[in-house]
């Protein structure tokens, strides 16, 4: 997985949304895979810290466990978004079953915003998904999942490839809160010092 989006991606895949390219002053952190009881809300405690909001893509079937955290999303300011009911790689299922599962977690998390997992989707899954919801990628992926990167080089990630309209990719999962306790409030540091807003993705 790239840490950083090849621009043949967005010259391959124009319909998608990689960035927000005339965004001068703004950063725009997302957080997949939750909500996770234990993890998501002290995402949120650091975000309002820095007065920032972010973009949380749930999956459905958490957001069916977890409803009081869900709301604890919705209730900060920060937007929501759709990962699939139960962490679908596209490129393993035929359309139809895909855009079900799609449908079957908007029916817990109500957005427009859908992001697929590990950004395997195929072309004519696409086009579909694309009729109902706004698809976001993203340019900066931060490898806080990976237990083969030090917390230390999970920031540096951030911080290096991140410019003003970028799309970062966080998880607020138990797999990843090793390294996203770091490197979330050093990201947070660096954008403020940059003067850098983190927005949500509306």
């Amino acid at each position: 997985m790239f840490s950083h989006a090849p621009k043949v991606l967005k010259k391959l895949f124009p319909s998608l949304i990689w960035d927000f390219p005339n965004e001068e002053n703004a950063v725009f952190l997302t957080f997949d895979d939750g909500p996770n009881p234990e993890t998501t809300p002290w995402v949120l405690d650091t975000l309002a810290k820095y007065n920032a909001k972010g973009t949380f893509f749930c999956l459905g079937k958490n957001v069916e466990q977890h409803p009081d955290t869900f709301k604890l999303i919705r209730d900060s300011g920060c937007a929501v978004g759709n990962h699939t009911y139960s962490h679908q790689k596209g490129w393993g299922m035929n359309t139809g079953a895909y855009v079900e599962d799609v449908d079957l977690a908007d029916a817990f998390i109500g957005s427009q915003l859908f992001r697929p997992p590990y950004g395997r989707i195929r072309a004519n899954q696409i086009r579909v998904v694309a009729e109902r919801y706004k698809i976001i990628m993203w340019n900066v992926l931060s490898l806080d999942y990976s237990r083969r990167i030090s917390r230390t080089a999970c920031a540096n990630t951030v911080i290096n490839l991140t410019r003003p309209g970028s799309i970062i990719v966080f998880h607020d999962s138990l797999k990843a809160f090793n390294n996203l306790r770091y490197a979330l409030p050093a990201s947070l540091d660096f954008f403020a010092r940059q003067g850098w807003e983190a927005k949500a993705i509306e």
